[in-house]
């Protein structure tokens, strides 16, 4: 990067054409601008300048040396490509520009601004003339080593905290007989240990049963789903929705695109703290970023609605595809994807106290969906030290909630937009903690994409963002699911999963074809109440072989019916785990599956309702 520092004692700029065929979208406070006592700095970005954030610090503290010196009452930067005959390609410069800029005006002890990128702009300057006015810098990733070393870094740091408010050092905390995960989570989080071992855990033979696969033909880390699987991934994120309108605030839910062009203010800001996970594409004429999470498309949709106070909260939720980068000997089924499906909510609140009020019923529904699986979270929460300093309060009340101790990551400096993000994990069958549900408290997107409200006096105000992810990612749902049946089948119980989520809950089996009729008319009752059934009509298989394929399908009511069942109308039904078969009528097993998927969705079956119509590798 060359640098070129100009103390003017007058500055101004008039942008008159385009320079590039895409520049940034052009704003009113962006199209001219003027400065006094200013230390304008002229930009020019080359290719083997950096993104990382690392390399970006590096910059302006640069920057902020020669402020030091000079004493200007603010900065100004302009992109300048006159310094350099090595040019970057403009999306890349721009990312970088954007960089420097956010991360200036957050360190920076005077007002920063600066010139938009990829126009031609006439402009004036009033040098002041002293020793120091004129300095010109070349830096690069080379250069930035020698000064890192000199550094001296402000470092996160652990403690825990307590239900009652006792504060301790994470390292030095003595835990109980039944904290277990809380263990588990800061050897993993805090002393970097991670398990270690080639045994491969039981849930990723329950993926293969329900379809869960890798997609061979693909890139690493990208998934196929079976018929099973289409369904219970279809289940979950209808089940997601329901959740969302369960927190007593308006939820609208929308669709979008998953890919957005670089060059973009709002998006390169948000999208470099992702630079080394996020997948790129070239466009027509753009480069393109393959979104991470729904943040995007909401953002830049809520933006172009008009909301006052009487408006917030308000929620936005999207099953977004989403795309990251994550290394190739990082991804695990189900878990760790480079493409997977996330229910990603958004709740836009007036301030930081009403988005911790509405948090306070979003952590209720989290702990209580994760306890009907018959597990429970351990958290880390990760904070800014000011949030940690001002709030504390409000982290011993969630403690109490979870009615134990959480831990807690306090970062001495504002990185992120974030001031709160929290991870809820689960501890699996291998003792691995892994996270499945988060929220965190946004307060930098609002302002970086326009996104506002008025309040009560008219006045424009810019909300903070909550991001929720109320059960996690579809996939690490049905992981949780599947995790969950490892544990009770290493009890020596018979794993199952819940009723709801069953992709078949009742499997009726004919001894002969003389009993189809019968058959065909339980199946219809079942139907007619919105349950899942199936037939296996397979009358070249014996009874044993197909009884035994519905348990190995996990199927939670199997319904065999023979000569004695069509008489008497009396059903003999196998329930899964249970001992013997129990026989009941038809209503009392429609009643009875009835209360187990009660309050959850329900859709229809995404294959053949006769077994006979399905190919031999897709049976069960």
């Amino acid at each position: 990067m060359r640098l070129l520092f100009i103390h003017a004692e007058d500055f101004s700029y008039q942008v008159r054409d385009k320079a590039v065929e895409n520049p940034e979208p052009l704003t009113p406070e962006l199209e001219r601008g003027s400065a006094k006592n200013a230390l304008v700095v002229f930009m020019s970005v080359e290719e083997n300048d950096s993104e990382e954030a690392n390399y970006i610090n590096y910059v302006v503290d640069e920057i902020l040396d020669v402020l030091n010196k000079v004493r200007a009452s603010q900065i100004v930067l302009y992109p300048y490509a006159h310094l350099s005959p090595n040019l970057a390609k403009p999306n890349k410069a721009m990312g970088i520009l954007l960089a420097v800029h956010s991360r200036l005006r957050e360190k920076s002890p005077v007002p920063v601004s600066r010139a938009p990128f990829g126009y031609y702009k006439a402009f004036d300057i009033k040098c002041y003339g002293h020793p120091l006015s004129e300095l010109s810098k070349s830096l690069s990733p080379v250069t930035m080593g020698v000064q890192a070393t000199q550094q001296t870094v402000s470092r996160d740091y652990y403690v825990i905290l307590t239900p009652t408010g006792e504060e301790y050092d994470a390292i030095k905390y003595q835990f109980k007989p039944n904290e277990d995960d809380l263990k588990a989570l800061v050897e993993k989080e805090v002393l970097k240990r991670e398990l270690e071992g080639g045994k491969e855990p039981r849930y990723i033979d329950y993926c293969r049963k329900f379809g869960f696969e890798w997609e061979p033909m693909s890139d690493v880390g990208h998934m196929r789903y079976g018929p099973a699987a289409t369904l219970m991934m279809e289940l979950v994120e209808d089940y997601a929705w329901r959740l969302a309108n369960e927190l007593g605030i308006p939820v609208f839910k929308i669709r979008g695109t998953n890919m957005f062009r670089r060059g973009e203010r709002a998006i390169d800001e948000h999208a470099r703290l992702f630079n080394e996970r996020m997948y790129t594409m070239e466009g027509d004429k753009d480069e393109l970023i393959m979104r991470y999470a729904a943040c995007f498309q909401q953002f830049a949709m809520i933006k172009d609605w008009v909301l006052s106070y009487r408006d917030i909260p308000i929620g936005m939720l999207e099953v977004a595809d989403s795309y990251r980068y994550e290394q190739p000997g990082e991804t695990v089924l189900c878990f760790r994807l480079r493409r997977f499906y996330m229910p990603d909510l958004h709740i836009f609140t007036k301030s930081l106290n009403n988005a911790m009020d509405v948090a306070l019923r979003l952590h209720e529904i989290i702990f209580r969906e994760i306890k009907k699986l018959g597990r429970d979270y351990v958290s880390l929460y990760n904070v800014s030290k000011q949030f940690y300093n001002e709030h504390r309060d409000y982290l011993v009340e969630l403690a109490r909630r979870e009615g134990k101790p959480i831990l807690i990551r306090i970062m001495p400096e504002q990185k992120y937009y974030w001031v709160l993000n929290v991870e809820f994990h689960i501890v699996d069958e291998l003792r691995r903690p892994r996270e499945i549900a988060t929220f965190q408290f946004d307060v930098g997107n609002a302002q970086r994409f326009g996104i506002k409200y008025r309040d009560e006096n008219g006045e424009v105000k810019y909300p903070v963002i909550i991001h929720t992810a109320i059960i996690g990612s579809v996939e690490r749902y049905i992981y949780a699911l599947l995790d969950t049946a490892a544990i009770t089948e290493t009890r020596g119980e018979t794993p199952r999963l819940p009723t709801w989520i069953s992709p078949i809950q009742v499997r009726v089996i004919p001894i002969s074809k003389e009993h189809m009729t019968f058959a065909n008319d339980v199946v219809s009752r079942l139907e007619g109440a919105m349950i899942r059934v199936d037939v296996d009509d397979r009358f070249d298989e014996t009874l044993a072989k197909r009884v035994r394929d519905a348990e190995t399908f996990w199927v939670p009511y199997v319904v065999v019916i023979g000569e004695r069942e069509a008489k008497a109308g009396k059903l003999s039904v196998r329930v899964r785990g249970a001992q013997k078969p129990i026989e009941m009528g038809i209503d009392e097993l429609i009643g009875r599956i009835e209360g187990e998927i009660k309050g959850y969705p329900r859709r229809p079956l995404t294959m053949p309702k006769y077994l006979s119509m399905r190919p031999a590798s897709i049976i069960t």
